[in-house]
């Protein structure tokens, strides 16, 4: 009989620490990055890269042992290691740094369905989207999941995919391929399986801007958290929290996410739920991928291995001859009409079909001599690895894009400083403009006129709208340039480098002959000679 009582109270205390257990917040740290875009190496100040964001995850996994690692697509198309290897390389990198999922980006589908299909083939980890009818391509059939689960720690956390419903047009998918814009109505749908799967904790992550996701986030049900991507955003995003918070259609607050672009930071995300998959805690911080980090030794030698062929692919002739030096110097381009800068707008304008292009002055970060042109310098000369970015802008703001562009430059005594310059500075191309550095900020524009192609020229109507292409850094911001964040109208990056659109045009003329046009004039003021 006591034998009876003392396992009677043995298992009534079993149960209380079984069900005290339940009631303990369940942890989770989710790790996410964003269009990385195939940025493997430091940049040319030793940020991002490979290597740093390694150790980072690592130290992340130390602190935080349950975790997930989740990406939110655009990891093709941006640098000569996806020109050499197509997709490969990140295999490689992605299998390497264990991460868990990834949403399938417009990027993805720029070489087409096979490359894709080799690409999900080699990766350890399901690439997701739901809102893309794969079933009619016989190389993505079955490959592209809608959601998966993952257990963490014995709790299934649920992840669903969204992949942008531009990507139809903005990439190179095939026709088989069916992309739904509902994207609440379908993350909804696949929420309701996960759910009834006894799945409470779920996550979505999207490749369809934060825009488009902040209009689809109040409407969405049993999603805790939305992981960003596509727009290239440090979020903050305008406020001070590294995470935004809404209410989602049952009232209850959803968050979201996104770590910028090019493997310059990665996001970390901690949450904890009670045993009904509610949110208790949430926080989180985005980490600048810092040069004054340790690299990761073993994803250094990985990314190393890697270069190898993307070093001889620098070394070779594009096949076209400079008759003499494409002018890129700095205090050149950004102050006034340079010949390199007139090469890279005219490629932007002839390979878009915009009616104008305009290029930041600091993109232009070298000359190119007289001779024979290698595509190293050609990357010498555009190192960031932007992609075209067109839109339609009305003739009033296209004018205060130019005043932007003008206001770093500073006259002193009617005399221009070429000393200390802002990159914000406008080539151009389909267009001509004066300006007057005598004046105040603002100001500066004296006109603005049109080419029409014939010889002639007619001035920019405030109240026109026009057809603009600049790179995504430009059109997101980049440089002051904030009148095109707000004001571009149906706005969209190509899946081409500018360096390539570049190297392209520059290899249609065969011999290349810098010349000035005139695009530029300074009035009020007179420009030092260059020593």
């Amino acid at each position: 009989m006591r034998r009876f009582a003392a396992l009677l109270l043995l298992l009534i205390m079993a149960s209380l620490l079984t069900a005290a257990q339940d009631e303990e917040p369940f942890a989770l740290t989710i790790i996410h990055t964003n269009d990385t875009r195939a940025a493997h190496l430091p940049n040319r100040e030793g940020r991002g890269g490979v290597a740093l964001l390694a150790s980072v995850i690592k130290q992340i996994r130390r602190e935080a042992p349950n975790n997930l690692l989740l990406d939110a697509g655009d990891r093709f198309t941006g640098t000569l290691f996806h020109t050499q290897y197509k997709g490969q390389d990140q295999v490689q990198i992605m299998n390497f740094l264990g991460y868990n999922a990834m949403a399938l980006g417009n990027h993805e589908f720029d070489n087409g369905d096979e490359v894709l299909a080799d690409f999900i083939d080699g990766i350890n980890f399901p690439a997701i989207s739901a809102n893309i009818n794969v079933s009619r391509s016989p190389e993505l059939n079955n490959r592209v999941l809608p959601y998966t689960s993952i257990n963490v720690d014995g709790r299934q956390i649920g992840v669903i995919g969204l992949t942008t419903a531009d990507t139809a047009i903005i990439s190179a998918p095939s026709d088989n391929i069916v992309f739904d814009p509902n994207y609440a109505v379908i993350a909804n749908q696949k929420a309701a399986i996960l759910t009834e799967q006894g799945v409470n904790i779920i996550i979505l992550v999207v490749d369809v801007g934060p825009g488009e996701a902040e209009q689809i986030v109040p409407d969405l049900v049993g999603i805790d958290l939305v992981v960003g991507g596509r727009s290239q955003t440090l979020y903050s995003g305008g406020v001070d929290e590294y995470s935004l918070e809404f209410e989602n259609a049952d009232g209850e607050t959803i968050y979201y996410v996104q770590a910028d672009a090019n493997t310059q930071y990665v996001g970390r995300m901690d949450m904890e739920f009670d045993a009904d998959g509610i949110v208790t805690d949430a926080s989180g911080e985005i980490i600048p991928l810092s040069k004054y980090i340790t690299p990761d030794q073993d994803a250094a030698a990985l990314v190393a291995d890697l270069y190898e062929e993307v070093r001889a692919l620098t070394e070779l002739p594009i096949g076209a001859t400079a008759t003499e030096m494409l002018d890129g110097r700095r205090e050149v381009c950004r102050v006034e009409e340079c010949t390199m800068g007139n090469i890279i707008a005219d490629s932007m304008r002839l390979n878009s079909g915009a009616q104008i292009a305009i290029m930041n002055g600091g993109g232009v970060r070298a000359s190119i001599e007289a001779g024979d042109i290698s595509l190293g310098e050609a990357l010498t000369v555009q190192p960031f690895s932007n992609l075209l970015a067109t839109f339609r802008l009305t003739g009033a703001n296209l004018i205060l894009a130019l005043e932007n562009g003008v206001s770093g430059i500073v006259a002193t005594d009617g005399v221009v400083s070429r000393d200390g310059l802002a990159g914000r500075f406008p080539q151009v191309s389909g267009i001509r403009y004066s300006y007057d550095p005598s004046q105040a900020v603002g100001s500066r524009i004296v006109s603005v006129e049109l080419d029409n192609g014939d010889g002639t020229f007619s001035a920019i109507e405030p109240d026109t709208l026009y057809t603009v292409v600049t790179n995504g850094f430009m059109r997101t911001g980049g440089d002051g340039y904030s009148i095109l964040n707000d004001q571009a109208i149906n706005p969209y990056d190509f899946g081409t480098l500018d360096v390539d659109v570049t190297v392209a045009y520059m290899l249609s003329l065969g011999t290349v002959t810098p010349a000035l046009e005139g695009r530029i004039t300074i009035v009020g003021a007179t420009l030092p000679p260059l020593e």
